[in-house]
């Protein structure tokens, strides 16, 4: 049993984008006691939503560094909208519709003491600060490389290694053996496959190390919730201190009907009404056989921790 302090306690849904967070935050949030906020630390988030500047995709915040980001963080999770930051920053109308979410969700938030859920695949590197200082309960998304890696095809999204070269402690500290790699990717055209690849096994081999070091984050394989949702989100609802009732089952099997589409639109990609099962093999049409070797060659060692060999058949 959760006592008070913890059942109140932030939760943060990280891992990989593309990864399936969306839809595990969404499904968690569909409860009435948690209020989504969506990527405080994407670079292009809402200032009324997080005051400070955010430079890098996938920042990492540690002990070092936290004075850049700390009370920012605090005054979102207190649902300490900033409409002054916001007005400034409006350049069309879907701005405005976004602030007047935004605001609505905070106050609702705030008034209703809901625990503020902060769905961010880009603080996944920043996972064990939130827990260990902000107290969140965090959540992994993990995602099979090849999905993962196919959903960038797709999207046609290369990864800028740019944006983690440029972080000292996060190299320091994470992905210092990666740096040569990284670098030579640079130098050569993008390459979607390789970069998503490589991105994906330096993600996921510090989510293992997590594993280890972290034994209350909850890691949850996409893959599982998508087969079986229900008893899925059951699970993680217990896990997290979340009643689930017969509301949050049926907006949980509304998102993942066999009636929904089979794969997402590129329109609408953050869209969660989709067929969960169906979409499990949509990598294997999307990327070619030399593709899918050239993946689990760039992740072997690390996606092992995760997936057996006979789920990449």
């Amino acid at each position: 049993m959760l006592n008070a302090a913890q059942d109140a306690s932030p939760i943060l849904v990280t891992g990989a984008h593309r990864s399936g967070t969306t839809w595990v935050g969404k499904m968690i949030a569909a409860s009435r006691r948690v209020a989504y906020i969506s990527e405080p630390l994407n670079v292009w988030h809402r200032p009324g939503v997080l005051r400070a500047p955010v430079r890098h995709w996938y920042t990492y915040i540690c002990d070092r560094n936290e004075a850049l980001y700390l009370p920012a963080l605090q005054e979102t999770l207190a649902y300490r909208y900033h409409p002054w930051l916001e007005l400034r920053s409006l350049r069309s109308r879907k701005d405005a519709l976004r602030m007047s979410r935004d605001f609505a969700i905070f106050m609702t938030g705030r008034f209703l003491r809901r625990r503020p859920l902060l769905k961010d695949p880009f603080a996944v590197f920043s996972a064990p600060w939130f827990y260990e200082r902000l107290g969140c309960q965090v959540v992994i998304s993990v995602r099979h490389p090849a999905a993962f890696t196919s959903s960038l095809k797709r999207l046609g999204w290369d990864f800028d290694f740019a944006d983690l070269l440029a972080q000292p402690l996060l190299m320091q500290d994470w992905l210092e053996p990666y740096r040569q790699q990284m670098q030579d990717l640079q130098r050569r055209p993008a390459d979607v496959v390789e970069g998503g690849a490589l991105l994906w096994r330096m993600i996921y081999q510090t989510v293992d190390e997590y594993s280890r070091r972290f034994p209350e984050f909850h890691i949850v394989r996409h893959e599982d919730l998508s087969r079986q949702p229900v008893p899925g989100f059951q699970e993680l609802y217990h896990s997290l201190g979340l009643p689930f009732d017969e509301r949050v089952k049926a907006r949980i099997r509304q998102s993942s009907s066999a009636e929904n589409p089979k794969e997402i639109s590129k329109q609408a990609v953050h869209a969660v009404q989709l067929d969960s099962r169906a979409n499990l093999d949509n990598w294997k049409r999307r990327l070619t056989g030399a593709e899918i070797e050239r993946v689990r060659t760039i992740t072997r060692g690390v996606a092992e921790h995760y997936y057996s060999d006979q789920e990449w058949q």
